[in-house]
């Protein structure tokens, strides 16, 4: 650029050496001479001051090393969309085939031509694009009217994250001339709206916005969702985000919505969206939330907010309480959950047991951390829950006569799925709520008869196994001994005190002690 300055060149987005920047002032700085332009980098540790220059002040920044002074010629004020283009996807030609004559017919008249088959094979390229990628191409405007529509007439989805583009003025004006555009990646761009409303129609095709960091408010969003009547899906990542209003007559067709990394938002804020009627994902990822309450639903039933979410993501976030999983199971459509990297589910030698505990508390759960959960899973994690916290729920009422059952308002509230599992596994037995006996060293080791119901010719066999010891190391022993591949062995055993009564060691990764096993009991085998 020249040393020329325009008065519009406030406000302007621009690049220096790779860092982009705001132009907050231009004029001169004394007793310096000549132009300079006042910038605050994106980067605050590029900058070297706060916008001021002994003791008087030019411009303000928000981080105190944020800005720096730099002369008009040293700056990258970006390019147009088509030529962005044209430098990123149309195949240049060799020398000679630039000076290769043709003649060609205008009308009635002949004309001689050089390079006609060069621009034709440019034309050519640039109508059959449909998908353009121009992240951090330096494009600040729209270029000429009309030039983008009449080269490019055909472009579906753009992405122009991390430009120079600082109003919404040109993204109209792009967009304007995109008229089957369904995809749009705005990220990392600063962006003013225009002192107007925008043009009707513009954004009437798209399905995708992307506006991650750009920091977008909650009203500017609202506003250019009346852009978009038929928007899909909204990309609002790291941006500062306060949900400050209730979208009433926008947004209303949004299925995925991504919020993730605005750390300002709380629950409170969450229960203005839950009436979109369409919103069938969710992304809260790395927000800080900790709990979640659907306070017109009671324990046992279903909630009216969210009616269509389907699948909810909250990684990285602060849960420690089961008490938000059992909320969860109020979501009428849940179906799928990711939940990684929570104080309450991290990946360590629990992770199973709260994998387990969590499909046991959200009963509709098909899907949990990208993993789909099989029908055996989800019966060996509820009966599993069932025993788990069997004696709680006898202390706290419970009966296996259903008439004498006077569950305390505490456990109900604790384990609200717990009555349905009654129901439908039974209730559970006395013999099935033994206290486990001290983990001390005598009582680690089980005489236990390992007998074949099926193979008849197999001698019983008495073997002392450790009670810590998990049921997939038994069938590994097993398998072993017999000479039977691991995948085809089943395993129960009977109690010497429940005579007739066979229970299913189901879950390999659960111990013997889990199950109860007691010394003198039968193992049995089959497979």
């Amino acid at each position: 650029m020249s040393d020329t300055l325009t008065p519009d060149v406030i406000g302007r987005r621009v690049e220096v050496n790779g860092e982009n920047a705001t132009v907050r002032f231009a004029g001169v700085v004394p007793p310096l001479a000549g132009p300079w332009l006042g910038v605050e980098w994106d980067n605050p540790e590029r900058g070297k001051h706060d916008g001021s220059h002994e003791g008087t002040v030019y411009f303000k920044c928000r981080h105190p090393t944020g800005g720096s002074f730099i002369r008009p010629n040293k700056v990258n004020f970006g390019t147009d969309f088509l030529t962005a283009i044209k430098n990123r996807y149309v195949l240049e030609d060799g020398p000679e085939e630039d000076r290769k004559e043709q003649i060609v017919t205008l009308g009635n008249k002949p004309v001689e031509t050089v390079g006609f088959d060069s621009l034709m094979k440019q034309q050519s390229q640039l109508s059959k694009l449909q998908e353009v990628s121009l992240r951090n191409c330096a494009v600040s405007c729209a270029g000429e009217k009309g030039e983008v529509a009449e080269a490019c007439p055909n472009i579906r989805r753009v992405d122009l994250s991390k430009n120079l583009l600082s109003s919404w003025d040109e993204v109209i004006h792009i967009a304007d001339q995109l008229r089957h555009l369904e995809v749009l990646n705005l990220s990392e761009n600063k962006l003013k709206f225009p002192s107007g409303s925008a043009l009707t129609g513009t954004f009437s095709a798209l399905k995708v916005l992307v506006l991650n960091q750009t920091g977008i408010t909650w009203a500017e969003v609202l506003r250019c969702a009346a852009w978009c009547p038929g928007l899909e899906e909204l990309y609002l990542e790291s941006n500062n985000i306060v949900i400050s209003g209730r979208p009433t007559d926008v947004l209303q067709t949004v299925k995925l919505l991504d919020l993730s990394s605005n750390q300002l938002i709380d629950e409170n804020q969450l229960y203005l969206i839950a009436h979109l009627p369409r919103l069938e994902q969710l992304i809260l990822s790395d927000i800080g939330i900790s709990s979640i309450h659907f306070p017109d639903a009671g324990i046992g039933c279903k909630t009216s907010m969210f009616p269509s979410l389907q699948y909810l993501v909250v990684n990285d976030n602060q849960i420690s309480q089961w008490s938000f999983f059992n909320e969860l199971d109020k979501l009428p459509s849940l179906r799928a959950l990711s939940c990684l990297r929570n104080p309450l589910t991290k990946e360590d030698k629990e992770a199973n047991a709260t994998r387990q505990l969590i499909i046991a508390s959200i009963g509709q759960l098909k899907t949990l951390n990208k993993c789909e959960i099989l029908p055996k899973e989800r019966q060996t994690a509820e009966l599993d829950y069932r025993k788990a916290f069997g004696n709680e729920w006898k202390q706290a009422g419970g009966h296996q006569d259903p008439d004498k059952n006077r569950l305390s308002e505490e456990f109900l509230t604790a384990h609200p799925r717990y009555q349905f599992l009654c129901l439908k596994y039974g209730a559970p037995e006395d013999w099935e709520l033994k206290t486990q006996q001290p983990f001390m060293l005598k009582n680690q080791l089980l005489t236990l008869k390992i007998k074949y119901p099926d193979q008849l010719d197999q001698k019983v066999l008495e073997k002392q196994l450790p009670g810590s010891m998990t049921i997939q190391k038994v069938k590994g022993w097993l398998s072993r001994l017999l000479r039977v591949p691991v995948s085809d062995l089943l395993l129960s055993y009977e109690s010497p005190k429940e005579p007739g009564i066979e229970i299913k060691l189901e879950n390999d990764l659960q111990s013997l002690r889990f199950y109860s096993v007691e010394n003198e009991d039968c193992l049995l085998v089959r497979w």
